[in-house]
C-alpha cells in the first residue's frame, strides 16, 4: 500500500513537471532558441530526475543501493523517458522483495 504523502509528492511532482514543460512551450514555442539556450531547456529533466533520487545516495537501505545502480546504469545507456520507467518498477521490485 503506498503511503497517502508518497502519492502526494509524485502528484505534485507530476504537476509541477507538466506546468513546467506547458509553461515553455507556452512562452517559447514560435521564438528562435539559440544552441546554448536549447541545450540548457533539455537538461531539466535529466536534473529534475537527479533531485529526486539524490537522497538516496545517502541511504544504506540495500533495495535503494541496487535500484540506484540501475538507475545510473540505464541514464547511460537510453533517453530518459525508459530510464525512468525502468527505474521505477525496478525501485518497486527491489523494495518489495528485498526487506529493510
Amino acid at each position: 500500500m503506498i503511503d497517502y504523502f508518497v502519492f502526494l509528492t509524485i502528484l505534485a511532482m507530476a504537476t509541477v513537471t507538466y506546468l513546467t514543460r506547458i509553461t515553455g512551450y507556452l512562452l517559447l514555442h514560435n521564438k528562435v532558441l539559440n544552441p546554448r539556450l536549447s541545450k540548457v531547456l533539455e537538461a531539466i529533466p535529466g536534473c529534475v530526475l537527479i533531485a529526486v533520487i539524490a537522497p538516496v545516495f545517502a541511504t544504506t537501505n540495500i533495495a535503494n543501493l541496487l535500484a540506484l545502480a540501475i538507475t545510473l546504469l540505464l541514464a547511460s545507456r537510453f533517453s530518459l523517458l525508459p530510464t525512468v520507467i525502468i527505474s521505477i518498477a525496478a525501485t518497486a521490485l527491489l523494495r518489495h522483495y528485498i526487506p529493510y
